[in-house]
């Protein structure tokens, strides 16, 4: 899905005004505990995509690097990075796997971090995971990426609330430009196996004309719940975990928060 999406999904989020939300609540978590210049605080941006969060904390003075799975969204990445003129490295990795590229480019470049003092695993990028057993592997991984009493920031959907509800359509997005307008319908398709098919349904056509094109994007979800969640988190060797409903500092509620927000630390 996500190498077919990569050149739209800049206009499919609206990134000035997430950014504006989110940055702010990444930033203050980052500078509990952790009393060094932004310039000496590295980050490690996990699925990525389009490396946005990534080239907004480098242009706040932090060092950031990004991973995502898909080819098509790190190269995008590269091609923001450049636009943008911020220096920010971008590599593909997927789940469970990160840490095993990371030596191996440290073996290639003496000067590739291998462990950061901040994970990030953002924008419900998390449930594209295949299990329970899976979820273990890919927070193990993460705590690999990690120095000891590193942070490591996750939001998800909450699935709690979305399974419980058996709500199937989500807020409408829309973008217009000079060259045309587009519309998103995002909705869920609940499998008989517990996971849920995600579905995008792009509405798209070019300025002064009448005539839509229409296509349909899908992916697979693991809906991870609180409880597996935490538990797994625990397994991996995190501890002080603390959960929000968004990231704006807002309690977590299992039965009304639109997002689980996870801030966990590495033991020492």
């Amino acid at each position: 899905m996500y190498d077919s999406f990569s050149n739209e999904y800049d206009r499919f989020v609206n990134w000035k005004n997430r950014l504006d939300f989110e940055i702010p609540f990444i930033i203050e978590e980052i500078k509990k505990n952790n009393p060094n210049k932004p310039s000496e605080i590295q980050i490690l941006d996990t699925a990525t995509g389009t490396g946005m969060h990534a080239i907004a904390l480098v242009q706040k003075g932090y060092a950031a690097w990004g991973v995502d799975l898909s080819a098509g969204m790190i190269q995008k990445a590269r091609d923001n990075a450049a636009q943008n003129k911020v220096d920010c490295r971008f590599e593909v990795a997927g789940f469970g796997r990160i840490s095993r590229m990371l030596l191996e480019k440290n073996r290639e470049e003496n000067s590739f971090p291998t462990q950061f003092d901040v994970v990030l695993c953002l924008g419900n990028s998390l449930p594209h995971i295949n299990g329970l057993t899976e979820l273990d592997s890919t927070l193990n991984d993460f705590a690999r990426c990690l120095k000891p009493d590193g942070l490591l920031l996750v939001q998800n959907r909450n699935f709690d609330a979305v399974l419980s509800s058996q709500e199937r359509w989500m807020e409408p997005q829309s973008f217009i430009d000079s060259e045309g307008e587009w519309l998103y319908l995002r909705m869920y398709d609940f499998l008989p196996d517990g996971c849920i098919q995600f579905n995008i349904i792009t509405l798209s056509r070019a300025h002064r004309t009448e005539n839509w094109t229409q296509k349909i994007t899908e992916n697979r979800l693991f809906p991870i719940l609180k409880k597996d969640m935490v538990k797994s988190l625990k397994m991996a060797g995190f501890n002080r975990i603390n959960l929000y409903g968004s990231l704006a500092n807002t309690p977590f509620d299992e039965k009304e928060s639109s997002n689980l927000v996870v801030l966990a630390r590495k033991k020492k």
